[in-house]
């Protein structure tokens, strides 16, 4: 009964250390897509079961999927800027036929995605994480304001209500550590909430009309519609993500003491793309390994794949519970926007970490964050730079991200993977140690 307890508590400690980054994305995408309370609510509804499946999915260990290791599953922030630009471009269903052909190229892919981790060096990942960072501040600065045509955007209310929810947010990350810090976001979203309720900006209306129980339905927003550029764009991510989530398996191997095999990697690989082909089927996203929850573990010492099974289906329940999702749906646009500075500002800080080591390596990595970020920046200010070229074409340049990340690629290619560079790397590295 003690233990039970106590693998019970620990399964809540880890739900809650991941909730707000499992509810923020469908509630960030459902927004700028203009969705209804209605839509918004099964979208966070099915989002949360989605976690809860996509980490049991994780946390078995079969000859085909699975990770085996003590690993949460959320939705990969990296993804919110694509998924954004492709609903405004293509429509909602051209998101969940990309997100599924991505999750089934990463299962095709899986047992040989080892060897094309060389692609995607430091200097692309931190690039690709960083021009999406950056895309996605302007969607953060329009929320604090009370979103895209709002009658009172700008006024006092809601960049009071925004700033409070930052200053709050930056208040517990400076006075504490460990767990609280951990689910600062959310409990800076739950104070700017309480306010704006009492400011009487809060509508129950949502919460009220919710249904107490539902049954999920695949395909909820329509048949999906694929469109090349669009899967072109979430297989990208999707392969920035499975480099993310490598480190994570790495980090917890070496926490639990457990040697990984290349079977090993192919296997939870293989299950982060099954995870996503069902969500797309029920509209949900992508998924990646959460590191926080890494934190979580090395902080209780508590490597029992039990505790996470335990978040799984405790996830999966919440996602029969409209209401609860419901519950997410009445926080006020401003006070979103405050979180979501701290979070998109968070992504750019991990690129530019993920870059700070290869920038000082050489001129030529340099060069090649310098173009990717610039060409994938600019792409996303001005979309119809190439506009006159075919649609052939139009399918790699028609979207920043896309660009900025095949420009990095390629730069890479060129400048430290091609023979002859890298005799001269080689050449310049031992003339600098000498």
């Amino acid at each position: 009964m003690k233990n039970g307890l106590k693998a019970t508590t620990l399964g809540i400690q880890h739900l809650l250390a991941m909730y707000a980054g499992a509810i923020i994305v469908p509630l960030i995408i459902g927004s700028s897509l203009g969705l209804t309370s209605e839509q918004l609510t099964y979208l966070v509804s099915i989002d949360i079961l989605m976690c809860g499946i996509a980490t049991l999915l994780q946390i078995m260990h079969n000859r085909f999927i699975g990770i085996g290791l003590p690993v949460v599953l959320g939705c990969t922030f990296t993804a919110v800027g694509p998924i954004i630009a492709i609903g405004s471009q293509y429509g909602i269903t051209a998101i969940y036929g990309s997100i599924i052909m991505s999750g089934l190229i990463i299962v095709f892919i899986s047992g040989f995605f080892g060897k094309l981790v060389k692609f995607f060096p430091p200097v692309v990942t931190g690039s690709v994480v960083t021009i999406i960072g950056i895309t996605l501040i302007p969607v953060a600065i329009t929320n604090m304001g009370g979103g895209q045509g709002a009658s009172d955007f700008g006024s006092f209310t809601n960049i009071a209500l925004a700033f409070g929810t930052l200053a709050v947010i930056l208040l517990i990350y400076r006075l504490f550590t460990g767990f609280i810090r951990s689910i600062s976001i959310l409990l800076g979203i739950v104070f700017g909430t309480v306010v704006a309720m009492i400011l009487g900006k809060v509508d129950f209306t949502p919460v009220t009309d919710a249904a107490v129980l539902h049954l999920v339905q695949p395909f909820y927003f329509g048949v999906p519609t694929f469109e090349w550029s669009a899967i072109l764009t979430m297989t990208l991510v999707a392969m920035v993500s499975l480099v993310e989530s490598t480190g994570v398996y790495f980090a917890l191997s070496d926490i639990c003491e457990k040697e990984l095999s290349k079977e090993d990697l192919a296997q939870g690989y293989r299950a982060e793309g099954l995870a996503s082909v069902i969500g797309g089927i029920f509209n949900a996203f992508p998924y990646t390994t959460f590191s926080q929850n890494v934190g979580l573990i090395q902080m209780s010492g508590v490597r029992s794949r039990k505790i996470i099974l335990i978040t799984g289906l405790m996830l999966i329940g919440l996602g029969f519970l409209p209401k609860v999702a419901a519950v997410t749906t009445i926080i006020p646009t401003s006070v979103l926007g405050g979180a979501m500075v701290a979070m998109f500002g968070m992504v750019v800080s991990q690129g530019i970490k993920m870059l700070s080591g290869t920038i000082s390596q050489s001129q030529e990595n340099s060069m090649i964050v310098a173009c990717s970020v610039g060409i994938g920046l600019g792409v996303s200010v001005v979309p119809d730079l190439f506009s006159h070229l075919p649609e052939s074409v139009q399918i790699l340049t028609s979207n920043g991200i896309v660009a900025g990340s095949l420009t990095a690629i390629v730069l890479n290619i060129l400048f430290n993977m091609l023979p002859a560079r890298k005799k001269n790397n080689k050449t310049v590295l031992l003339k600098q140690e000498a």
